[in-house]
């Protein structure tokens, strides 16, 4: 249940931060994403992928009122699912701090490499140039440490918190050691 009350926060979240520059990419997507795919199972994956496709067009058409083209947001709707992937693979099996840590790094990087090289390729803000190609990464510096920060509140809360609680909780402790 938890998997799905992050997505429909990364959600919520988006619509949050709409007008206000500073916190672009601020957003619960990717910690979402990541935590969806660390506790679900791949048949699920459909609906988050679908639910976030859906908030796409809604944010382009009707909170920035641009045209929407749903070829331009094809490598972002990959990676919404490698995103997922990366929470299976890392996160089901074993959870730790430094898995954590590491998808709390790897998923906001692969977005940063991914989206701005796709800007890159496709749009003609940059020349195809390796210097534009810079231009493109540093221009999105801002919005990569945003996703990065909230990321990293998202993962560290949605798998800290039930820790802590645990640990706070001697007679769970002493459930779990008999179980062991």
């Amino acid at each position: 249940m938890i998997a799905y009350l992050l997505v429909l926060l990364a959600v919520l979240s988006r619509y949050l931060v709409v007008g206000h520059l500073p916190l672009l990419n601020f957003t619960a997507v990717t910690g979402g994403l990541i935590y969806f795919g660390a506790r679900r199972s791949w048949r699920e994956m459909a609906g988050p992928l679908l639910i976030l496709m859906a908030s796409d067009y809604c944010l382009t058409t009707y909170a920035y009122h641009y045209a929407f083209h749903w070829q331009g947001y094809i490598p972002t709707w990959i990676w919404y699912l490698a995103a997922m992937a990366l929470g299976q693979i890392l996160l089901r099996t074993k959870t730790s701090v430094v898995r954590v840590a590491a998808s709390a790094i790897l998923g906001p990087t692969s977005f940063w490499i991914m989206s701005n090289f796709a800007y890159w390729v496709t749009g003609a803000m940059y020349p195809r140039t390796m210097s534009g190609l810079m231009a493109c990464y540093a221009a999105a510096i801002p919005f990569y440490r945003n996703d990065l920060a909230a990321t990293t509140l998202v993962l560290a809360a949605a798998f800290g918190i039930p820790v802590l609680v645990e640990r706070m909780n001697p007679a769970e402790r002493a459930l779990a050691r008999v179980k062991e």
